[in-house]
């Protein structure tokens, strides 16, 4: 069965999307820290991020920096923090939140974001891209 992630790339579970390249994918997080939470993956699922291989690391790496600097030029705050955890979902995936102080990453402290703020941030950062 499809991961979540996965579910989402094939069109299957709406999202937010952010960008996609030919074997990246960046969306925001429905259930952010912070405003601007954003989730880039690779659109091969493997379950950890450690077992993709060095090209496909390399690309989701990448990808994530582009993202993570379009995203501080659309959200203000003191910096853009990345975050990998895996425990969630079996598909490997890299947090990019904004942060302005530590507990903004602790994944303690959720915001919620209406349905036409989530459409205007993707917009938004897309404009940076």
């Amino acid at each position: 069965m499809n991961s979540i992630f996965t579910q989402i790339i094939n069109g299957d579970i709406p999202c937010y999307k952010v960008a996609e390249t030919t074997n990246c994918f960046a969306f925001l997080d429905i259930n952010p820290n912070a405003f601007g939470h954003t989730l880039c993956i690779p659109k091969k699922e493997v379950d950890l991020i450690f077992d993709l291989e060095d090209k496909d690391y390399e690309d989701l790496m990448n990808f994530s920096n582009k993202i993570a600097k379009a995203l501080k030029k659309t959200v203000s705050c003191e910096r853009i923090g990345i975050s990998v955890i895996g425990l969630e979902v079996p598909h490997a995936h890299v947090h990019l939140i904004p942060l302005n102080s530590m507990e903004d990453i602790t994944f303690k402290k959720k915001i919620k974001i209406s349905d036409q703020e989530f459409k205007d941030l993707a917009k938004t950062i897309k404009s940076f891209l």
